[in-house]
């Protein structure tokens, strides 16, 4: 069964950084590449990094040089480092796999971030 944890999140003052973390269950998780996605109400959910088998990372303009992923596949888990954060990444944050083409996996409840002075 597949499943995505996601954790970290808070709240945290403009400038300031957090550490999410997503635990996942997933055969094969160290050749698929995986996604950190985010959210806010009355939006679409959008990619904001992934990173592959490789690993290639690839991030949305509005993170880069920002935001860091990472992946530790001993411990099926995705990293997201998120430095310099401004009130606009406030959302609900999700992982999953990210396989342009195909449906996402099951999604998870997600961590919310707040960014807020």
């Amino acid at each position: 069964q597949v499943q995505f944890v996601e954790s970290g999140g808070g709240l945290v003052q403009p400038g300031g950084s957090l550490r999410l973390s997503c635990a996942v269950s997933l055969n094969n998780f160290n050749i698929n590449t995986m996604g950190w996605f985010r959210q806010t109400p009355g939006k679409q959910r959008e990619l904001v990094a992934t990173i592959s088998h490789v690993p290639t990372t690839i991030y949305a303009d509005s993170v880069r040089g920002r935001f860091t992923i990472s992946r530790d596949n001993a411990k099926n888990t995705v990293y997201l480092q998120m430095n310099s954060l401004k009130p606009e990444d406030t959302a609900v944050y999700y992982c999953n796999r990210y396989q342009p083409g195909w449906a996402p996996l099951s999604w998870g409840q997600g961590t919310q971030v707040t960014v807020s002075s």
